[in-house]
This record gives structure tokens, sequence and C-alpha cells, in this order.
């Protein structure tokens, strides 16, 4: 398929594409005769990965590294699984930080008439 096919299916502009297999992201793209990129159900597959990982929020050089670990073989299990363990720990501790922030607002929210009605009757503006 042709890099507008793969930027519509996977939802990744055609240049992050390009940007992804510059970087070694994803696996160099075959070509056909005329030279236009033709991207099959692998590479496909890697986007896939790529792009839930950076959703996650990992970085562009943690996936580097990744990548490079997973080209070396399954020699480099053991550092690829680490690798995302440490990835995961970091993702958890910011799930409950925003979960932590989500509390507060619900709570804020669910409670503003309240509480803005009595702080706003407290408030001397200057008055």
């Amino acid at each position: 398929m042709t890099i507008k096919e793969a930027s519509q299916i996977t939802g990744v502009t055609a240049d992050t594409l390009r940007y992804y297999e510059r970087i070694g992201l994803i696996p160099p793209v075959p070509r056909n005769e005329s030279g236009i990129r033709n991207y099959d159900e692998t590479i496909i597959g890697w986007i896939n990965f790529i792009k839930c990982m950076r959703n996650a929020g990992l970085p562009i050089e943690t996936l580097i590294e990744y990548v490079a670990l997973y080209k070396e073989g399954s020699k480099t299990d053991d550092a690829r699984k680490q690798l995302l363990i440490e990835q995961k720990k970091i993702l958890e501790e910011r799930i409950a930080f925003l979960q932590d922030t989500l509390t507060k607002l619900n709570f804020k929210i669910d409670n503003y008439d309240k509480f803005m009605r009595h702080e706003m009757s407290e408030i001397n503006w200057g008055r």
C-alpha cells in the first residue's frame, strides 16, 4: 500500500511515517519499480506499535533504543522487557497523577455552586 493508504489506516501523517523510517523506528519500506513506498502488514504493525507507545508517552529515544535492541534478536529479550517495565512504571505514575487531578476536578464541579456562592459572598471587591 502507498504512504497515503498507510497514513489513512494508521492515522499517522505521511511526514511522520517518513520520519519514523528515516530514524529507524520502522523497517525500511520497500519501494516499487517507480520508487514509491510499498507498505505491508508487518510495517503497519510496527507503525501501530510505535503510535501506541507514543500515545502512552514513551519518548522517541526510548523507542529507538527498543527497536535497536529488537534488531539484535532474542539475546536482548530481557533488556527489552526491562525497558518496557520501566516505561510502564512511568505511565502508571502519570495515570495516578491524572486520576488524582480528575478526582479534584470532579469534586470542584460537583460542589461548584455550593462553594462558589459561599466564596463569592465573602470576597470584598473593594466596594
